[in-house]
């Protein structure tokens, strides 16, 4: 797993993983405009686009849930 992105690009692996921004959006019940409008995936939908995209909550919002590299296990 890639552990140097940022949240924009965390967001745009979770978007290339299930094809298109469209798809993200219809899985969570929103427009594809208001998922492309996104900087960082939202709060309130971290744990969901998680879930669905397989794209760590660390990477996208690693402000919030910390650092993906504080939460794995040595080597």
């Amino acid at each position: 797993m890639e552990t140097n992105l940022d949240p924009s690009q965390a967001l745009t692996l979770a978007i290339d993983k299930v094809g298109s921004a469209s798809a993200l959006a219809r899985h969570l019940g929103l427009t594809p405009s208001a998922v492309l409008q996104w900087a960082v995936v939202p709060v309130k939908r971290v744990l969901e686009v998680e879930a669905f995209t397989g794209v760590s909550r660390h990477l996208l919002r690693p402000d919030i849930y910390g650092s993906l590299s504080l939460h794995s296990e040595p080597a």
